[in-house]
């Protein structure tokens, strides 16, 4: 069996990998259901594990940071109740303007973007993306949320848009995926009906998503 890191599946590395990808599945087979510790616990562990490694090899402080942030942020969203809600937000925020500094830092400058059609292309998407989701949250979130939400929106693109200075397929693809995932976690806690039957899916795919993007973020660095 072929690991992404030297030593085999014994060695440190590929274990501490393996454990997060574990983790992960366990959340995926619970996503939908009450909150438990149990639950908590893989959710937070899953991206946990990441930001070990990411230590462990030697990655960049700011990567180790963001993983640990957005496990923080993991454990707030695992539980219910707009304080949960608002903590998670709150992390992640913070874990987004870190992967900001992180990508601007390995990447080759704002002038990048420019260079290749395709990065334009993406570019463009993303802020049809981000204008469209902040237009449909604006009218349905209250007055309370609508500021936090709109400053999250900003931070997610500014976090696509500097994942486009670097030249790693594995850090823009995650990027994207992060994006993604944000855009139908909001989709489905705020804009579908409590009853919707599609929330169940909805809710893995939110999980799949943005635990694929944590990792291709991740070895996109280490690999790299």
């Amino acid at each position: 069996m072929t690991m992404p890191f030297a030593g085999g599946i014994d060695a440190n590395a590929n274990a501490t990998l393996i454990f997060s990808l574990v983790a992960a599945v366990i959340y995926a087979f619970s996503a939908g259901m009450p909150p438990t510790l149990g639950r908590s616990a893989a959710k937070t562990l899953a991206v946990a594990m990441l930001a070990v490694l990411a230590a462990m090899q030697g990655g960049p402080l700011l990567l180790v940071a963001a993983l640990a942030l957005s496990a923080i942020g993991d454990a707030f969203l695992s539980r219910d109740g707009e304080k949960a809600f608002m903590g998670g937000l709150a992390s992640f925020l913070i874990a987004h303007v870190v992967y900001i500094a992180l990508f601007l830092r390995a990447g080759g400058g704002l002038g990048l973007i420019g260079a290749e059609p395709w990065r334009g292309a993406v570019v463009l998407a993303m802020a049809v993306f981000a204008i469209v989701m902040l237009a449909a949250l604006w009218r349905r979130v209250g007055p309370g949320l609508r500021i936090p939400i709109a400053v999250y929106v900003v931070a997610i693109l500014a976090m696509g848009l500097s994942a486009l200075t670097t030249s790693s397929p594995l850090v823009i693809g995650g990027a994207v995926l992060f994006m993604a995932s944000d855009g139908l976690l909001a989709t489905e806690r705020f804009l579908v009906a409590a009853i919707s039957p599609h929330r169940g899916w909805m809710q893995l795919a939110v999980w799949v998503l943005y635990y694929a993007a944590q990792l291709a973020i991740t070895l996109g660095f280490l690999l790299g």
